[in-house]
């Protein structure tokens, strides 16, 4: 069965800095590309950063320059740094595969990041 946990999110202040991570099981970890995904309310869900397997990333204009992703295969753990959060920011956070594929028939939780200004 497939399980993707999402942690770290909570509520700071413009500028501040929270960490996510996501345990993921039942799913080949090591040769999937991840990403993490948002969706603020009333917004669609949008893709904020991936990393290919062998580490290479990508990230949305928005968040570039401030947004780390990482993996740690040996976990099947993915993280993401967020520093300068803004209060756009603000959203459900997800991890999943980049693009659509067999996982995104299981969406974790989430994990709430609010910003205030």
């Amino acid at each position: 069965q497939v399980h993707l946990v999402e942690s770290g999110g909570g509520s700071v202040q413009a500028g501040g800095s929270l960490r996510l991570s996501c345990a993921a099981s039942g799913i080949m970890f090591s040769i999937s590309p991840m990403g993490w995904h948002r969706q603020a309310t009333g917004k669609q869900r949008e893709l904020v950063a991936s990393i290919s397997t062998g580490g290479t990333t990508t990230y949305d204009d928005s968040v570039k320059g401030r947004f780390t992703i990482s993996r740690d295969n040996a976990k099947n753990t993915v993280y993401l740094q967020m520093n300068s959060l803004k209060p756009e920011d603000t959203a459900v956070y997800y991890c999943n595969t980049p693009i659509r594929s067999m996982y995104w028939n299981y969406w974790g939780q989430g994990t709430q990041v609010t910003v205030s200004s």
